[in-house]
């Protein structure tokens, strides 16, 4: 379990489990609009973070895994945005329709490619792109996107080049970039990329998430989990 100020996630059965640079996606991505589409909700992490952000924000949050979506759904009835987040079990690719399309989505979707397998075939689903390659994810972004809309999606730094690159073909272009630092002595790590169509001004800022010591959280990182963190 992990308690949040205004949420608990029950995780026990899910394969990915709350993680610190998802934490940040959900509270750096811009979620002011009013329709969300959280791609692969897991847990339901990204869809009550967007929720307890926007309290005009109505959230789609779609899970293909049976236990994920079951879990996701049990988290979201348990909290206070119950009344404006809808867990749907699906697969992205035969979700929704060209007649409704979204302000905002959000995405961390898995990035294994050619990957040790293991033998727990739901964290395969979650770390492997065998059921969400990178070619499907940014055909139903294409097809679910408003055309003033923005992708938000946390990936690597190799796998943010090879999607970035994918999406620019349907004219989805970077214009915000957030690369993470465990510390200011370590290598990015993550890049949280907000993607939108017609522009390639792109701004690029660094979080690091502790100071050099590798135990005190920075200003920055605390300054934005604030409002999630009980530690904060």
């Amino acid at each position: 379990m992990f308690r949040f100020k205004q949420f608990i996630i029950q995780q026990d059965r899910t394969a990915m489990k709350v993680c610190t640079d998802a934490c940040v996606l959900g509270a750096f991505a811009d979620v002011t609009a009013g329709r969300i589409l959280d791609i692969g909700t897991g847990t339901g992490l990204l869809a009550l973070m967007a929720a307890q952000r926007n309290p005009d924000a109505f959230i789609d949050a779609v899970e293909l895994d049976d236990a994920a979506y079951g879990q996701a759904s049990e988290n979201v009835s348990a909290s206070a945005f119950r009344e404006r987040i809808w867990v749907i079990h699906s697969r992205i690719q035969a979700f929704g329709s060209e007649e409704k399309r979204y302000d905002r989505i959000l995405t961390n979707p898995p990035f294994y490619s050619n990957h040790l397998r293991s033998p727990d075939a739901a964290v395969n689903r979650a770390l492997h792109t065998d059921d969400l390659p990178f070619t499907e994810l940014i055909e139903a972004v294409g097809r679910l996107l408003k055309t003033d809309g923005q992708w938000w999606v946390l990936l690597p730094p190799y796998e943010t080049g090879v999607l970035t690159q994918l999406a620019g073909a349907i004219g989805l272009w970077p214009f915000s970039r957030l690369h993470l630092r465990h510390h200011a002595r370590k290598s990015v790590f993550r890049i949280i990329t907000g993607l939108q169509y017609g522009t390639e001004d792109v701004t690029d800022e660094t979080l690091d998430i502790y100071e050099p010591d590798g135990r005190t959280y920075t200003a920055a990182f605390r300054a934005l989990l604030q409002p999630f963190y009980l530690i904060f």
